[in-house]
């Protein structure tokens, strides 16, 4: 029997992208979207060719197996304990949540409904990013000392720059993705995070720009650039790109090199057309894997609050002017 998959909220613009995954796999339906902006909800359902429910509980009470949470950062600790209680399968959108005691409720209500959590990292599904990590694990580039990180990007704006609803602006945003990335490669837990943050390109109520400097448990020192640096002419969202430096050699990886240039007279600006692996398609696929073969999530609840930890220590770093240890 296939998996049923409810969609609470669309309001981050990653709902899409995973409605067209899910809609790709085998013995797997979408039943429906939730989502409490009438008009952006309904518009989302016809053009998916699926249900509209305007309250996320009415979506919980039909017959669906898996949820993926795509609301405002700060309602993903709501959605997901409602879903766990009822009995529901959950992958949440990152960051997990806006605050640690969110993150740990989340987690452990899960853990008391029996369903499996999991957060929604798809940069690990990238095979670049995921061939980085069988060379690392294979001790080819010998012992890993530091790794240099970006993951800049446009500037969202809406909610993303309404704090009550993010959490905060780009180290909130793009901090978790690579701090995630690093920690899954490491195999290690911070140890301190030092960050400058400031508004420096936009007139907006949030940071737009971030520089983290972190130093894990075993030794490696790495750094981290958060910021919401492309403009609008930009040919694509942003980037992930990572220089791994071992003792016996370096990686650079580019997780988003595979792309051609669209240059058009219907367009503005020119554009890059992604070619190759859909890392949302991979991911969904090995959480539906896990869940057909009763294993443990790929991502779990924990490495979500890993990522959500470094995000937050490089907010009390900052505004304190020094390094943090948590």
């Amino acid at each position: 029997m296939g998996l049923r998959f409810g969609i609470l909220s669309c309001e981050h613009m990653h709902a899409a992208g995973y409605v067209a995954a899910l809609k790709r796999l085998q013995d797997v339906e979408v039943l429906g979207i939730a989502e409490e902006d009438q008009i952006r909800g309904v518009e989302f359902a016809q053009r998916y060719g699926i249900r509209y429910y305007k309250d996320y509980h009415d979506l919980l009470k039909e017959d669906i197996d898996v949820v993926i949470v795509c609301s405002a950062n700060a309602k993903h600790a709501a959605m997901t304990v409602d879903a766990a209680e009822a009995k529901k399968h959950v992958i949440v959108e990152k960051p997990i949540a806006t605050s640690i005691e969110d993150a740990r409720l989340m987690i452990d209500k899960c853990k008391e409904n029996g369903v499996k959590l999991m957060v929604a990292f798809p940069v690990r599904y990238v095979p670049a990013v995921a061939r980085a990590k069988e060379i690392i694990d294979s001790g080819r580039i010998g012992d890993i000392v530091a790794i240099n990180g970006t993951n800049h990007g446009s500037m969202p704006g809406g909610w993303f720059i309404d704090k009550k609803l993010s959490g905060g602006g780009a180290v909130m945003d793009h901090t978790v993705h690579v701090a995630d990335l690093m920690h899954w490669m490491l195999k290690s837990d911070i140890k301190e995070v030092y960050a400058k943050i400031g508004t420096l390109l936009h007139d907006i109520p949030v940071e737009d720009c971030g520089l983290l400097s972190m130093e894990f448990e075993n030794g490696v020192y790495a750094t981290l650039d958060t910021s919401w640096s492309r403009p609008e002419s930009y040919p694509t969202w942003g980037d992930v790109t990572m220089e791994i430096i071992g003792t016996k050699g370096t990686i650079n990886v580019d997780a988003f090199a595979q792309h051609g240039f669209l240059y058009s007279n219907d367009m503005r600006y020119s554009r890059y057309v992604d070619w190759g692996d859909d890392m949302n398609y991979l991911m969904l696929r090995d959480f539906v894997r896990c869940i057909q073969e009763d294993g443990e999530p790929p991502v779990t609840g924990e490495d979500g609050l890993f990522a959500l930890k470094v995000a937050l220590m490089a907010y009390d770093s900052a505004q304190k002017g020094q390094p943090v240890r948590w």
